[in-house]
């Protein structure tokens, strides 16, 4: 017990080794991946971001034309970014504030109908 006592005294008179989150918080970093975001007006739902998603995160529904993500699954990798074709999901450069409760981020865009295809006539 006594080899521990200079340990403990530094340790009790000594700044904290850890930050006071949310209280005091740090800059991100000029590359930081945080919170992810999308623009369901420009969404196509091509389901590109939910089959390249490692997590699984992303759910897709073309039907419905519905848009989720479980950001407490999400790793914040950015790679639903980069395979996006229409540029529509993005990542902010803030950290996710803290919760007390889990959800879903649940988005509602347009159906969009496929142009009827006209018949061609054969003569």
């Amino acid at each position: 017990m006594a080899f521990m006592t200079p340990t403990i005294v530094k340790n009790f008179f000594g700044n904290p080794a850890t930050r006071m989150y949310p209280i005091t918080t740090r800059e991100p970093f000029s590359n930081a991946r945080g919170e992810l975001s999308i623009d369901i007006k420009e969404c196509n739902m091509c389901t590109l971001c939910a089959r390249a998603c490692p997590a699984q995160c992303i759910t897709v529904d073309r039907e419905k034309a519905t848009w989720e993500c479980d950001p407490f699954e999400c790793v914040y990798c950015g790679v639903c970014v980069d395979v996006c074709g229409r540029k529509c999901l993005h990542q902010a450069d803030q950290y996710r504030a803290p919760v007390t409760e889990k959800f879903v981020m649940h988005e509602q865009g347009e159906i969009k109908k496929k142009p009827k295809k006209a018949a061609s006539d054969s003569a």
